[in-house]
């Protein structure tokens, strides 16, 4: 399997942060930030103050948003990262931090249909007449008329 350092390199001249925004499609701003977290390591900075970046950051800031676009917190970034640096360790780690990410998805999903259901069960029942007979009034005002107690 390959790790961070053995993709492919994108390119071989420094590149500016204007440039890795580009390839990754993650905005300017995000990278800075990204940076100031420790999750991107401080790009080194030209004689004008401007920030370099390789290839290696290409590859890294992929993998960060990547694994936020599929949800990740950042503090379980910062572990994958940690792992993809040191490749020759157990994936145990990197398994359960996807298991237990994936448990808090299906507990969402979860959530979002009782969500769903209730909000649906109160559009359907309501007559649409006139607000004193509205069973969207009616159910916000009091939960008891909500089939889940958590949604």
């Amino acid at each position: 399997m390959p790790t961070m350092s053995d993709l492919p390199n994108s390119s071989p001249t420094p590149l500016t942060i204007g440039a890795l925004a580009k390839q990754t499609g993650v905005k300017i701003p995000t990278i800075r930030y990204y940076e100031s977290i420790g999750l991107l390591p401080e790009a080194p900075r030209t004689g004008s103050n401007r920030r370099t970046y390789d290839s290696g950051s290409v590859r890294r800031l992929r993998f960060i948003r990547h694994a936020r676009e599929l949800g990740f917190e950042v503090e379980a970034i910062r572990q994958l990262l940690a792992m993809a640096d040191d490749p020759g360790q157990p994936c145990r780690e990197a398994d359960l931090l996807a298991r237990t990410h994936l448990a808090g998805i299906e507990s969402r999903i979860a959530r979002l249909e009782a969500l769903r259901d209730e909000v649906r069960r109160m559009v359907e029942g309501c007559a649409q007449d006139q607000v004193r007979s509205c069973h969207v009034i009616e159910v916000l005002a009091d939960h008891a008329h909500c089939l889940h107690d958590r949604h």
